[in-house]
């Protein structure tokens, strides 16, 4: 497969245009859009192919109800009005797949069973895909509300209860309003942030 550069309508969508959201439509998302996204977010590269990243898409009432008193309070409001909210979370035992997800490496499970490499991949490799599931998202036309402003122990009880996962960031989805963006902040130039050595 030969690759070309995407044209700037894409990059625009995917980069340059796209924003953080601070309020929403009331376009709907539906279950089908949802799972699009994580058909194209799962194909992201992760080491040895670890998949650590879970998510919990909270479209309901009942469900944001539950969520909601965990919200930072400048985060509440235009959360609980997003059609969509990701919660996403990585398992710390993510490795108990590794023997499906990486099969031609029969021994790849125990590369990452210590407790500190275990956390240090989970979380490095599900932010990776929380990160491909916002370029996901935006590939398929939402908009996206990124955010850490949250109780993360209330969550992963809430949400997590009995399991291995940890939540690592919200991120809501959906047709953003925007009359409720903010001018973009500056970022830093390439010769601030970076050396080619």
């Amino acid at each position: 497969m030969t690759h070309q550069p995407l044209p700037d309508a894409s990059l625009d969508q995917l980069f340059r245009a796209a924003r953080t959201q601070n309020a929403w439509t009331d376009a709907p998302v539906s279950e089908t859009l949802i799972r699009a996204i994580y058909d194209l977010m799962r194909m992201g590269p992760t080491s040895a192919n670890c998949s650590p990243a879970r998510f919990v898409f909270v479209t309901s009432e009942e469900g944001k109800a539950k969520l909601s008193p965990f919200l930072s309070a400048g985060n509440r409001a235009k959360t609980m009005k997003a059609p969509a909210i990701a919660i996403i979370g990585h398992d710390m035992k993510f490795y108990d797949e590794i023997p499906r997800l990486f099969p031609h490496a029969p021994g790849a499970r125990e590369w990452f069973t210590a407790p500190a490499v275990a956390e240090a991949t989970a979380f490095r490799n599900g932010s990776l895909q929380g990160a491909y599931f916002m370029l996901a998202a935006r590939a398929l036309g939402l908009d996206c509300g990124p955010m850490s402003g949250f109780d993360q122990a209330g969550v992963d009880a809430a949400f997590f209860s009995g399991t291995d996962i940890k939540s690592n960031f919200i991120c809501s989805i959906g047709i953003g309003d925007p009359a409720a963006i903010f001018e973009r902040s500056p970022r830093l130039a390439f010769e601030e942030a970076c050396k080619i050595v």
